[in-house]
């Protein structure tokens, strides 16, 4: 199996990169509480929800750039962005499910393929080796499923704007989703090689 490595080149934790996914982490909570106040007879915060959905989506993209581009790639950094990514499609999938506006089937697609992986980096701990790297599909799944969210949140209401956003919403969603047990697929064949061949070479 290839696991993809990416040189730690600081092992500083107050970077802006870090930071920047601290930040989207603090989001998380905000987000669900945003998201949920209607169902507990709070005011709609549909508005600030999607805010908090779209400035976490600028930080994913700026945190791994700027790490780059200023050699600031830490080990911490590399647990908080995927950790960040996971708890906003998490939270994101109880808000939306629980307001009844994404299937519970569907909700239930995407956990089974975070199941999935757990069980994956629970086997590659096993033979020593780091939890894998998030892959390009990986990457375009989640992209699209952030893309989807807001647009989903956004048509639960009336008008042409809410109409056009469902169209849109679904489209990524789809493709989000079919992306994202893609990238589980073959994070599975990779880890089946690297036991074979511990095996083979024990």
């Amino acid at each position: 199996m290839e696991v993809q490595e990416t040189r730690v080149q600081t092992d500083r934790v107050f970077t802006i990169p870090n930071i920047l996914s601290m930040a989207r982490l603090v989001g998380v909570p905000v987000f669900l509480w945003l998201i949920l106040r209607p169902e507990f007879g709070g005011p709609q915060s549909d508005g600030w929800a999607l805010l908090v959905l779209a400035l976490s989506g600028v930080s994913d993209y700026l945190d791994g750039k700027l790490a780059r581009r200023w050699n600031q790639i830490s080990s911490l950094g590399r647990l908080l962005d995927p950790a960040a990514d996971r708890l906003y499609i998490l939270s994101t999938l109880v808000g939306l499910t629980w307001r009844e506006i994404l299937p519970l089937w569907l909700t239930l697609v995407l956990l089974a393929r975070e199941a999935v992986l757990l069980v994956m980096v629970g086997v590659l701990r096993r033979h020593g080796y780091p939890p894998p790297q998030v892959n390009f599909l990986g990457k375009a799944a989640t992209f699209n499923l952030m893309y989807a969210f807001p647009l989903l949140l956004l048509s639960d209401g009336s008008g042409w704007i809410a109409s056009l956003a469902a169209v849109f919403g679904w489209a990524f969603a789809g493709w989000g989703t079919t992306l994202y047990w893609w990238a589980g697929v073959l994070y599975v064949v990779q880890v089946r090689r690297l036991v074979r061949a511990d095996s083979a070479a024990d």
